[in-house]
């Protein structure tokens, strides 16, 4: 009488090995995948050359020590025109006389998408007063960065945040 012995069936050293190896390889992949779609949707960068805008950062804070001493104040809202987005802006100087005249540019930003970025286009409503047209807008939180220059080189750098819809 002879022994064999089957061995089918049963677990080894290489099966073993070749299961965490391969449950690790599952891990990586997807957490690479993850990575890289969540590059791609947000590179997390604010501005495109932010080594560079560090560089000008004693550049940045004399301009804002000039901009407190001008005394302009803006207060800006994001409110609803029937069916459309509308920015009203309001400028003031230092003794709460309006400016106006002003040249003002600007951008309606979306942190999680730049894609979603709006240009903003100021009409002068006077003493003082501005408003850009938007159109519609996806719902959440937006930013808006703008700047209003008078025609002798002073200027007022700004931003506000809003969420839309206003309640």
């Amino acid at each position: 009488m002879t022994m064999t012995s089957d061995h089918r069936g049963e677990l080894r050293g290489w099966h073993v090995l070749a299961m965490i190896v391969a449950f690790f390889a599952a891990v990586i992949a997807v957490d690479v995948g993850f990575s890289i779609i969540a590059v791609r949707t947000f590179p997390g960068e604010d501005e495109a050359h932010s080594y560079a805008q560090g560089l000008r950062y004693n550049q940045t804070l004399a301009q804002e020590r000039a901009q407190r001493a001008m005394g302009w104040t803006a207060v800006a809202a994001l409110d609803r025109s029937g069916q459309d987005a509308v920015v009203d802006l309001e400028i003031r100087d230092r003794s709460g006389a309006p400016l106006a005249g002003l040249a003002i540019e600007g951008a309606l930003r979306r942190p999680v998408d730049a894609e979603l970025d709006r240009p903003l286009t100021f009409t002068d409503l006077g003493r003082g007063r501005y408003r850009a047209r938007i159109g519609r807008l996806h719902e959440g939180q937006w930013q808006m960065r703008a700047r209003a220059q008078d025609g002798e080189g002073r200027a007022l750098d700004f931003e506000r945040s809003f969420e839309w819809p206003t309640s």
